[in-house]
């Protein structure tokens, strides 16, 4: 009989951001695998509309209450045991489904893997300290220490892990890549996207100052749109930044489905000037659309400029507008061999084939050694 794996995350929807697209993800993974998924969170305001992205997969949204950053949902412990699992994978820390899964691995004595999904990045430890050591005491460390394995996309977030989690071992698995888009064959407008979460750790506030600081020497056709999703304050805060940016720049809000496709498409580069990632999907679904990448080493995605598909910047307004210009001035060639190195990294070493194998072989090594 095929194995129940659960895949466990504070929200079911969008407002989650890579960490929704990861999960998304990891469901068709296992079903392709001739597994099971069962995907389970806590329901908000967009997980009717983005439950289609799960097509026939069994989805238990539970019904969230008090603060939604918490997560908290009275009944998600009572779902979880309903579910009969094989093994859990809970997806994201830091609210309230870290209690539940470690309860539930130390009542069902069954496999609980944790994917952190870079929130053990010092940039993010070292924020809202308080409130992370009454988590780290309340709930946190129970749920790690019951945890079979720890799951780090880059090496990077390993070594993390293991600063922060003792006696529990880790292994390293990248997201998967979208399927790859069609070979593109013409240069497209000097057209520059950032897309993703309004938060500070994502650098907009440099990209929007390298963007003014590189204005005077981009072509005239020139144009930045933000595109993403955030907390009132963040959103409000970037819109009076754009009040004195020029003309050329536009925040778009969420985009989603085939507009995120086009947009993606659509661009010169996508840019992400983080100050701390754990594997950005974005980045991963713009090489599969065979667009550029403008990123700084805080992504974690060496593998871009390194081959050819992007360039590396600091998360500072000159360095930002010093690539801006050298990517806007690029001759349709120099463009062309980079989207070839940006398909062929969403088709090679982050191709879905690939990293399922690799979860394939993590997921049945603990499933046997839990008999």
């Amino acid at each position: 009989m095929a194995k129940r794996i659960g895949l466990l995350s504070g929200s079911l929807s969008r407002a989650n951001g890579g960490v929704f697209e990861a999960v998304v993800a990891q469901a068709d993974m296992l079903a392709d695998l001739n597994a099971v998924p069962v995907v389970i969170g806590v329901a908000d305001e967009h997980t009717a509309q983005d439950r289609a992205r799960f097509g026939d997969i069994e989805v238990l949204a539970v019904q969230g209450s008090g603060p939604g950053r918490l997560a908290y949902a009275p009944k998600l412990g009572q779902t979880l045991e309903a579910a009969r699992l094989d093994l859990l994978h809970l997806h994201g820390i830091w609210q309230y489904p870290v209690h539940v899964a470690g309860r539930w691995a130390q009542a069902t004595d069954k496999p609980l893997v944790v994917s952190p999904h870079g929130m053990l990045d010092p940039w993010i430890t070292g924020r809202g300290r308080a409130k992370k050591a009454i988590a780290r005491t309340v709930w946190e460390r129970r749920g790690w220490r019951s945890a079979s394995l720890f799951h780090a996309l880059t090496e990077a977030e390993a070594a993390d892990i293991a600063r922060e989690v003792a006696n529990v071992p880790s292994s390293v698995v990248p997201n998967a890549a979208p399927p790859a888009g069609p070979v593109r064959g013409t240069l497209p407008e000097p057209h520059f996207v950032y897309l993703g979460r309004i938060h500070p750790k994502k650098g907009i506030d440099a990209l929007i100052e390298g963007w003014k600081r590189a204005n005077e020497h981009l072509p005239d056709a020139a144009r930045l749109t933000v595109a993403g999703w955030g907390e009132d304050a963040h959103v409000e805060a970037l819109r009076g930044q754009l009040d004195a940016a020029p003309r050329s720049v536009r925040f778009a809000g969420p985009v989603h489905g085939k507009a995120k496709d086009a947009l993606l498409r659509s661009a010169r580069a996508v840019v992400l000037p983080s100050h701390s990632e754990g594997l950005p999907m974005v980045l991963l679904e713009a090489w599969a659309a065979g667009t550029p990448t403008i990123q700084t080493e805080a992504c974690h995605l060496p593998q871009g400029p390194d081959g050819g598909a992007g360039w590396l910047v600091e998360a500072d307004e000159g360095s930002i507008a010093s690539a801006l210009i050298e990517a806007a001035l690029q001759d349709e060639a120099g463009w062309l061999a980079m989207s070839r190195a940006a398909r062929t990294l969403a088709c090679g070493p982050f191709a879905c084939s690939t990293v399922a194998q690799r979860w394939a072989q993590v997921y049945d090594d603990l499933m046997d050694r839990a008999g």
